[in-house]
Order: C-alpha cells, then structure tokens, then sequence
C-alpha cells in the first residue's frame, strides 16, 4: 500500500493515509471541534472506508486546537430549526422516531469499534460530552497533560446516549463512571491514566502525535490477520463469559490460523526486518 491521500475533502475532517497508517484529524479548531451533521455524516463513511477496504492496517485519530472536541453541536437534534419533538403533536410517535435518531448517532462511534483495523486517538485539552462516547470507542487512548474529560450531559440536563456509559464502565472502574455521570465532574489526564482510561500521558500535542503515529506504525508492521484476530478476540471477551471467549478462538483459528503468516513472521525476526504480509482484502458488498 503506498503513501496516499484519499481525494474526498470533508467538512469535518482531514484524512491521511501513508506507512499503511490512515490519519482521521478534526478540522474545525475555531470551534472546538463541536460535532456538527457534517461531523456525525462523515465520520463513519471515512472509517468504513478505510476498513471495508482495506485501505491500512492501523488508524489514528487526532484533533486540531486548544481543544480535541467541545462535543455535540446542539443544532444535530433539530430539523431546520424545529426540534425532533416538534415533529408531531403525538409525543409517543415522535419518542420512537427519536430513538432511530440517537441510534444513527451511535452508529457512528460504533464503527470504530467494529472497524477491522485497530483505532488510536491522541487527545489534547477538552474531550468533552460527544467526544467522550468517541474516544470510549476506540482501541487505545492518549492523552496530553492539559487533557480532561467531562460526561457534559449532566450539566445540561440530560442522560449521555451515545455510548459513554455502556463502553467507559469497561474501561475504568464503575465507581469512578459513576462520579463523572452524577457530577459532571472534569477528570483530568493524570487522573485518567490512573485509572486506566489512557495509556500514556505527554507535555505537548506534538509529542503525543509522533508516540501515537510511532505506535502505529508498529502495529502496522505486524501480519494484519493476527492483528483483526486480537481485535476480535478482545472485543468478543469484553461482552461474553470467558467460557464462551476460549471457544470462539478456537473456532477463529480452526478457519484463520496461518502457518505462512507466522513463518513469515519468523523468518522477519531472524533477518531483522519487517515482515511481508498480505494486507486485509476488501470486503464483498452485495451479490
């Protein structure tokens, strides 16, 4: 895969594919990188991209500005100005439409975490509201020592929707998700790391950028079959018994396990290189 730049431009983004690494940067740091239609449109179509096609082998996603997200643009729960309640005079019926809605929204964090490939995200300043349900969802955080986090939902009257609460309370000790939903609280980077939300902490955005970058890289440099395979196998152990966890690896491998790959692999660490594998084939789409 050479180095390339996908030819679409985007509201909301810049996107970057090179080293077999595909870079998603949000673009609007003169508004915090609020989550706009564009935003919420975009993102996934990106993300499905790379990942339906095969496009790289790892992903990262960083942001620009003071701040990595203020989080959802308000304006998303309206139609051109008239709120999704307004809708109809039957609040039952418009209840149920809502709930498609806020299930398109969370679709479009979901496919991070469905995306074939691993997902990073470098986060400086306010992960705030929105992008807190976005960050939950990828692979592996980073954080700048500026960094906070902050479930904003509370503050403004409402119940995070998104995907905060199902995907943080496997990623950080419930007590602590619970304090950050009941206070609105802002957790700070350090903090974050402590408990597990983050990996690593860092002085400054650029440092942060190139571990990040660095770090994919690597993982790009791994035989991509095995790499999908622990993505899998980790997110199947998060939602079931460990029971069903050990059998579902036996079945992956019964059809998956590759002896070129990890003779490849093998051969690679005996000559001091990377190795040479084949990269993810895109995915059939229809008959």
């Amino acid at each position: 895969m050479n180095a390339q730049t996908p030819a679409a431009t985007y509201e909301c983004f810049d996107v970057e594919i090179a080293d077999k690494v595909a870079h998603i940067r949000l673009k609007r740091p003169e508004a915090m990188n609020t989550m706009t239609r564009g935003f919420w449109n975009e993102l996934p179509a990106i993300v499905r991209d790379i990942s339906d096609n095969g496009r790289a082998r790892c992903i990262v996603i960083s942001s620009t500005g003071k701040h990595f997200s203020a989080g959802m643009d308000l304006a998303v729960f309206s139609t051109g100005g008239t709120t999704v309640g307004e809708l109809t005079s039957d609040r039952y019926t418009a209840g149920e439409s809502f709930r498609y809605h806020v299930r398109t929204l969370q679709d479009s964090f979901s496919c991070l975490d469905e995306a074939r490939m691993p997902v990073l995200v470098a986060i400086q300043g306010g992960c705030i509201g929105g992008a807190v349900d976005m960050t939950s969802a990828c692979d592996i955080r980073y954080a700048t020592r500026d960094a906070f986090f902050c479930i904003q939902e509370i503050n403004i009257g409402m119940t995070a929707d998104v995907g905060t609460f199902p995907r943080l309370c496997k990623l950080i000790p419930e007590g602590h998700a619970r304090e950050l939903a009941y206070t609105g609280r802002r957790l700070t980077a350090e903090r974050a790391k402590a408990i597990g939300l983050v990996n690593e902490v860092f002085d400054t955005h650029e440092e942060m950028l190139a571990y990040v970058l660095e770090t994919a890289r690597e993982i790009a440099s791994k035989a991509p079959l095995a790499v999908a395979g622990s993505k899998v196998m980790i997110n199947y152990a998060r939602d079931h018994s460990i029971k069903d966890g050990l059998d579902y690896i036996a079945l992956w491998n019964v059809g998956m396990f590759s002896p070129p790959h990890m003779q490849e692999a093998f051969k690679a660490k005996q000559e001091k290189r990377d190795g040479d594998f084949p990269d993810l084939i895109p995915l059939r789409k229809g008959m």
